[in-house]
């Protein structure tokens, strides 16, 4: 069984580079969503825990079988200097049910997200956008940039956090590349002129992080902080007031930005815009909010490109955790 660990997935990146890894994992959720209906879906399984959530993500078509592991502990990083969210997933054989692979998941949901965004966006955003706001500045946010960066031509990258040492860690990585960096004092200052916002914060609460009166022009949101019960970060009146798109309706009136909105509220979801049987874009549409809270089908596609990957460039161990015998059978005879 093929084993990934932290720095396989380095070497990966490090063979064909960020942007190609981005572009290609970008086009390989592309696909993945244009055959929605070949997947097994389900909501996924959840487990609150005082002070953060532990998550199981399952999927499956008809040829392969992933899941991901995954916790959500925004206490973490101050209270125990512990990542806030720490994830391992498996692909797997359907036919059979061998596993085919393990890999952490924690580097790789940064990448999934960052790429989602930037999927979406490409549907749904200004063709010409070039002003991206960051509110909220821990770990996902260089990838947030750097995905949209391969997408559109991002000239100003205006940021915002509540915490300044987290800002001042983002653009310290993102310096060498050629965009404008505006810190901003506040949320409200921060979107002023943007072309699309990404809100991305981790307290588990309901918060307005953006409220309707601070959006001044027609605007792309893509909210990823809202993503689990009672963790919301726009006010109802903005979401009420824009187009929605989500990935996984069932799953995200539970988690999801709309869990105000009621069992009835209905709008399209992602495979529908990637299928183009729904046609929206923030120019001829107004503002659009992307309510991503994140799906497993984002996990299957980047286990199956990281696996493809890792097999090409011979990176990764294989370890012994399924056993190999003459007669599989006789399992006693291994103890």
């Amino acid at each position: 069984m093929l084993v990934l660990q932290i720095d396989d997935i380095k070497k990966i990146i490090e063979k064909i580079g960020f942007k190609q890894y981005f572009l290609k994992l970008i086009d390989t959720i592309e696909e993945d969503y244009k055959t929605w209906h070949d997947f097994d879906k389900m909501p996924r399984i959840a487990t609150h825990v005082d002070g953060g959530v532990i998550e199981l993500m399952p999927i499956s078509n008809k040829s392969q079988y992933s899941f991901k592991y995954v916790n959500g502990h925004p206490k973490n990083p101050k209270a125990s200097n512990k990542l806030t969210v720490m994830a391992t997933g498996q692909l797997s054989v359907v036919e059979t049910g061998e596993p085919l692979m393990f890999s952490e998941m924690t580097v790789l949901t940064a990448f999934r997200t960052a790429a989602t965004s930037a999927l979406a966006a490409k549907y749904l955003a200004p063709k010409d956008s070039q002003v991206l706001a960051i509110i909220g500045n821990g770990a996902q946010s260089e990838f947030q940039y750097l995905a949209f960066s391969y997408i559109f031509d991002i000239k100003e990258l205006r940021y915002f956090d509540v915490d300044c040492l987290a800002m001042e860690k983002m653009a310290e990585n993102l310096k060498q590349y050629d965009v404008k960096l505006t810190p901003c004092k506040d949320a409200k200052q921060c979107v002023e002129g943007a072309d699309i916002i990404t809100t991305v914060t981790a307290d588990k609460k309901y918060q307005t992080i953006l409220s309707k009166e601070m959006i001044k022009k027609d605007v792309f949101i893509n909210a990823l902080g809202g993503d689990c019960p009672g963790k919301t970060e726009l006010s109802s009146e903005l979401v009420k007031d824009s187009h929605v798109v989500v990935e996984f309706l069932e799953q995200s009136k539970i988690e999801g930005e709309i869990q105000h909105l009621g069992d009835d509220y209905v709008c399209p979801e992602l495979h529908e815009i990637v299928n183009k049987e729904v046609n929206l874009n923030v120019s001829k549409d107004g503002t659009i909010i992307f309510d991503s809270v994140g799906f497993a089908l984002q996990d299957y596609s980047v286990l199956r490109l990281t696996y493809e990957l890792a097999k090409e460039h011979d990176i990764g161990v294989e370890l012994n955790l399924i056993p190999e015998m003459s007669d599989v059978k006789d399992l006693y005879s291994l103890v």
